[in-house]
Formats: C-alpha cells, sequence, structure tokens
C-alpha cells in the first residue's frame, strides 16, 4: 500500500470514529460538500469561525456564570450562540451540552449550570482536537499528491 493510500486509508477511519464517538453528526458532512477547487479553504474557514465563537461563548460564560448575582439572561444569550456554533458545524455532543446547561439555568441551578459549563470546555477541547488532527491529515494527503476522501 502506497503513501496516499495509507493515510487516506487513515483519514476515512478517522472521520468514521469521531462519527461514531458522535462527536460530529451529518452536517459536518454537509460542510465539506461545499468545499471545491472554487473555495478549497471552505471548511477550514468556517471551522475556524467556530473556535473563535465557541472560545469567546465560553469565556462570556465563564464570567457570567461567577458574577453574583448571576444574570441568566445573559447565560440564556451566550448558551444559545454556543449551541448555534456548535449546530452550524456539526458538533453534535456540544450542542446536547447546551441543552442541558439551558435546563440548569432555567431552574436557576448554578452547580449544575457551573458542571454543565466544564464538560462543554471539555468537549470544545476534544472536538477542536480532533478537527485539527484531521486538517492535518488532509494536509498530508495533498502534500503527497493525493485526493481527500469524501464520505457519505
Amino acid at each position: 500500500m502506497d503513501i496516499v493510500s495509507q493515510l487516506q486509508r487513515q483519514y476515512v477511519d478517522f472521520m468514521s470514529s469521531i462519527y461514531r464517538e458522535g462527536l460530529l453528526n451529518d452536517q459536518f458532512l454537509m460542510l465539506q460538500k461545499f468545499q471545491d477547487e472554487r473555495d478549497p479553504q471552505f471548511v477550514n474557514e468556517v471551522v475556524s469561525h467556530f473556535f473563535e465563537n465557541s472560545e469567546r461563548h465560553l469565556r462570556n460564560l465563564t464570567v457570567a456564570l461567577d458574577q453574583q448575582p448571576v444574570d441568566y439572561t445573559k447565560v440564556n444569550t451566550y448558551v444559545h450562540q454556543c449551541k448555534s456554533s456548535s449546530s452550524s458545524v456539526g458538533a453534535q455532543r456540544m450542542s446536547n451540552i447546551c441543552i442541558s446547561l439551558k435546563t440548569c439555568y432555567e431552574a436557576r441551578n448554578l452547580e449544575g449550570c457551573i458542571r454543565s459549563l466544564q464538560q462543554l470546555k471539555d468537549e470544545y477541547n476534544l472536538v477542536k482536537n480532533k478537527l485539527q488532527t484531521l486538517f492535518r491529515l488532509e494536509q498530508q494527503i495533498v502534500a503527497v499528491g493525493g485526493v481527500i476522501p469524501i464520505l457519505g
């Protein structure tokens, strides 16, 4: 098996594991279908915006939950923004944690909010690491003259 085939196989296996684990859903596949030779960086750009937005939302949520009394209206806004951002790239588990966080702030359960926020931060870091690994694999495939496999 040549290097291109090995990298492509590794890519397919890695993508399959991401979907199996529920980190990403079909929304990410939809993003990939919009990428073509006219806009080869489309997915990278969308994901970069997701990273920037998520980090801002997580910072804002941390600040909002640290303030006394907690302004649950602000928390609502930041959770909604974070859920929208994660849904736009198909980060399904992040989106689900946002729903749990929403349940906690609606109940004015600060402890639950803080726990859910930590889960959200952990999940974000996991998604970010997996997507960065995926993009490195794509760069390696292209660097050796291969084509990135299309899934779905």
